[in-house]
């Protein structure tokens, strides 16, 4: 649980640092190579082998042992207190990041939660995909791709998400309300091909 509590701070610390050079190149009107260069913080992820909630949680489906649920969420929590102290911090560093994300998020807090759920669903399905292509194949190609991917679809990432809400330090009902059917969204998307695979012959 230590490890993977300590794995899952860096990993949120990275996701704020994807979060800050997206915003950052963003408010610029350059939303596409913001989107690329966000995918620094997953390739540092798996490179480093890191813990992300959104590159765990598929796996539940082959191990939904006690160990390997409390391990999921020891994780969930690091990634946040990580995130969430980097954006907060960043939104008293750089000025400008945290103005563009009070737009941002209002923005995400307009749309209705349904529409939420099936962003963050989408989301998990390529979040799975990009981590799994890299364990199977030591390949970043599915990172590269994938997340520029969901972020152009503006799909929903809870670790994300929550770097963008410290960043605007946009902390309310609504807020927690939206963060919780995104991470709901992002685990059932997850667990959506591995679940299928098992029914499926090779």
């Amino acid at each position: 649980m230590k490890n993977a509590f300590l794995n899952s701070l860096l990993a949120g610390a990275f996701i704020s640092i994807g979060g800050t050079v997206f915003i950052s190149v963003a408010i610029s009107g350059n939303k596409i190579m913001g989107s690329i260069f966000f995918a620094v913080a997953l390739l540092s992820i798996c490179m480093l082998g890191l813990f992300l909630f959104t590159g765990k949680v598929g796996y539940i489906v082959e191990d939904y042992s006690k160990k390997a649920i409390l391990s999921l969420l020891c994780g969930l929590g690091g990634n946040f207190i990580g995130a969430t102290l980097g954006g907060v911090l960043v939104s008293y560093a750089l000025p400008s990041v945290h103005e563009f994300a009070k737009g941002m998020c209002q923005s995400k807090l307009d749309l209705n939660l349904g529409g939420v759920f099936f962003l963050a669903f989408m989301c998990g399905i390529l979040m799975y995909t990009a981590v799994h292509i890299y364990k199977l194949h030591k390949s970043i190609a599915g990172i590269v791709f994938c997340v520029p991917v969901f972020i152009l679809c503006g799909f929903e990432h809870s670790i994300a998400d929550m770097f963008y809400f410290a960043v605007a330090r946009a902390f309310s009902f609504e807020y927690l309300l939206f963060i919780l059917i995104v991470i709901l969204g992002n685990a059932l998307g997850g667990m959506l091909v591995p679940f299928v695979k098992k029914f499926v012959k090779e």
